[in-house]
């Protein structure tokens, strides 16, 4: 296994710590979750009972690992968890950092007993900051206050909750990539580090092409109404059987193949839908066109139509 050999001590809950962790026992490392005497709140959502064993989160954010219960606001709790972290190479957790602190279980207080140990530090919006210790979670920092939410809802709805877990994996995969780099670099120098991933910044990556935009142009591009859309083809398309497609242009080559399957080849010479087509009334005409096609066809055919014009 790709990771066999490294040990890993996770202090985490709900999902992103324990999805990092979780990853890092599927490719072999030897993982033990540490669990309060509550446990993992994540118990909670689905809880194990008679009528319905087993926790189907619980158990696929934990897969692959042994646990042991501590109560580390004692002092035999956080001594034993010491103890396990001792021959430990990563210690993964998402515990707020200044309950962390208060259990002197922070990377400051360790790093001196413990050199070789990479601590993984997973938060809402960073170690500093007036936000540092605040609740955090996918909902609220990483959908919300990343503004994400509000570039996917178009501006005549009211914002809705997304599926919840999408933000805390994808921190999850941002941190087992740095756990990763560490472990290179403590080949190199002997030394392990801190190494922080939070959900806000991990927003911001995967809302890298909004905003950067809007470094260059000063403002953000939002989810227009659709018949706002400046992009006639960038789009969901309904089919004749209820279904929904969705196409993404390429490039002009994605405007040939429309206008073909479409049977309107004449507009390849019309002036009006030159491109880039900027007026937005084409652009609506144009959409209309693609619009009637699609509800002519089921959603097997449209796909198989698509699929052999090599449309995206």
């Amino acid at each position: 296994m790709l990771l066999q050999g490294l040990k890993v001590v996770e202090l985490a809950s709900i999902i992103a710590g324990p999805s990092c962790a979780g990853i890092l026992a599927d490719w072999g490392a030897s993982v033990v979750k540490v669990e309060s005497p509550t446990g993992d709140r994540i118990r909670a959502l689905y809880p194990d009972t008679r009528e319905s064993p087993g926790n189907p989160v619980f158990t696929m954010e934990n897969r692959g690992k042994r646990g042991v219960v501590l109560d580390t606001a004692t002092g035999d709790g956080r001594s034993a968890l010491i103890a396990l972290l001792a021959d430990a190479d990563i210690f993964v957790t998402n515990v707020r950092p200044g309950a962390l602190k208060r259990a002197g279980l922070d990377y400051e207080t360790l790093k001196p007993q413990l050199p070789r140990l990479i601590y993984a530090s997973i938060t809402g919006a960073g170690l500093v900051g007036p936000e540092a210790d605040l609740p955090a979670f996918d909902t609220t920092v990483f959908w919300a206050k990343s503004g994400l939410a509000r570039t996917i809802i178009p501006p005549d709805q009211d914002p809705y909750v997304f599926r919840p877990g999408i933000g805390d994996h994808s921190t999850a995969l941002a941190t087992v990539a740095a756990i990763l780099a560490a472990v290179h670099e403590r080949h190199e120098t002997g030394r392990g580090r801190l190494i922080e991933c939070s959900l806000l910044r991990t927003a911001a990556f995967a809302i890298g092409m909004d905003l950067s935009a809007h470094l260059r142009f000063g403002q953000t591009p939002t989810n227009l109404v659709r018949d706002d859309r400046p992009v006639a083809m960038l789009d969901f398309f309904r089919t004749r059987d209820e279904g929904w497609i969705c196409i993404q242009p390429l490039g002009p080559e994605t405007f040939f193949a429309m206008v073909d399957l479409i049977g309107r080849p004449d507009l390849l010479v019309d002036p009006n839908f030159e491109l880039p087509i900027t007026d937005l009334v084409r652009v609506r005409e144009l959409r209309g066109l693609i619009d009637a096609w699609f509800a002519g066809l089921t959603l097997e055919e449209a796909g198989a139509a698509l699929t052999q014009a090599d449309v995206a």
